[in-house]
């Protein structure tokens, strides 16, 4: 998952956005010095990462892409699921997406001093390009990987990613609608940025 789908998987406050996308950014970051707040956000993004990361739908769908790109595949699949996620967001969320995406820049905006320089600099452009609307269209997407691909520090022709998504664009995004809903259940189970008591009353409940 990307950026977006984090947040969203996040609770609505500042701590967790800021733990919940921390994870991309954690370079000469000292864990043990976060606020705990801000390090069970950081726990929830782990767990969801490696839940996708070893799904075995997520695994088989870097075979869509060619083999010139397959080493990007996971990366290109993350930015992706938020391409979808906007696209369907009316599916698994009853908050408007406005609303969702106003509210994640602005808990974004008001927690960038517990951000490093490089998370504080990208949660800047997200802000500003308002990049979260505009990954709702290909071509858009098409930008942000092939930027994303030039940025890597070897010799690689992973640029042109979105060839591999349009020729795979239903079976890709039918891999998002069965994985998306079940991250979602693996966040709410394992309560991680919810307190004990409310987490114990929770599983006593079901």
């Amino acid at each position: 998952m990307n950026y977006f789908a984090h947040l969203t998987l996040a609770q609505p406050t500042v701590a967790s956005k800021v733990g919940n996308l921390l994870g991309d950014f954690m370079r000469g970051v000292e864990v043990s010095a976060l606020p705990e707040s801000v390090r069970l956000g950081l726990r929830n993004h782990r767990l969801v990462d490696r839940f996708t990361d070893l799904h075995p739908l997520v695994r088989e769908s870097r075979g869509f892409f060619a083999p010139q790109r397959r080493r990007f595949a996971g990366v290109a699949l993350d930015v992706l699921f938020d391409h979808f996620l906007v696209r369907h967001w009316e599916r698994f969320h009853v908050l408007p997406l406005e609303t969702a995406i106003a509210r994640d820049y602005a808990l974004l905006a008001s927690g960038a001093e517990l951000m490093p320089e490089a998370m504080r600099r990208t949660a800047g452009r997200l802000i500003e390009h308002d990049l979260f609307h505009r990954y709702a269209e290909l071509d858009q997407l098409a930008l942000v990987l092939d930027r994303t691909a030039s940025r890597v520090r070897f010799p690689n022709r992973f640029q042109g990613s979105i060839e591999d998504i349009c020729r795979h664009y239903t079976d890709l995004e039918s891999v998002f609608l069965t994985v998306y809903p079940q991250v979602r259940r693996v966040v709410r189970g394992a309560a991680l940025e919810v307190p004990m008591e409310t987490a114990s009353v929770s599983v006593m409940s079901r």
